[in-house]
């Protein structure tokens, strides 16, 4: 089965919960992708904020990583245009990102991001973080 297979059934009722997983770097969506995958989750993929956006309309992922440096728009203002749609408000947001500054994570709490990771990080606390905050929705 292909990967936009696998997606496309993780959009069903009672399917694996959809990640929608956002950053620049191919090798870095891969990562999450990877580790994800392995603990059930469907996973979807965006380039930037600006095919972040388009992606949450159309699919509705249950939750959202975000990388904060990347082209055309970044995750900060992603982040704060998911919370001003109606539709997409409620999706949790996991930022993982290179960006340790603090008026990026403030930035961040501000716009209403669940979590916040540093990269490098743990492989296996992104799983747990994610699966509390998908689980708290269902």
């Amino acid at each position: 089965m292909s990967p936009t297979e696998r997606d496309e059934q993780a959009d069903g009722p009672g399917q694996r919960p959809l990640i929608l997983v956002v950053d620049d770097q191919r090798s870095l969506r891969s990562l999450i992708r990877v580790n994800l995958e392995l603990e059930g989750f469907a996973v979807a993929e965006a380039v930037d904020g600006i095919d972040c956006l388009d992606q949450a309309r159309r699919r509705r992922p249950d939750l959202i990583t975000l990388d904060i440096v990347m082209p055309r728009l970044d995750g900060l203002s992603t982040a704060e245009q998911l919370r001003g749609d109606p539709q997409l408000a409620d999706v949790p947001i996991v930022m993982v990102t290179t960006s340790a500054q603090p008026q990026d994570l403030m930035r961040a709490r501000a716009a209403g991001v669940e979590a916040y990771l540093a990269k490098p990080y743990d492989p296996d606390e992104l799983v747990e973080i994610v699966r509390r905050l998908v689980v708290s929705l269902r």
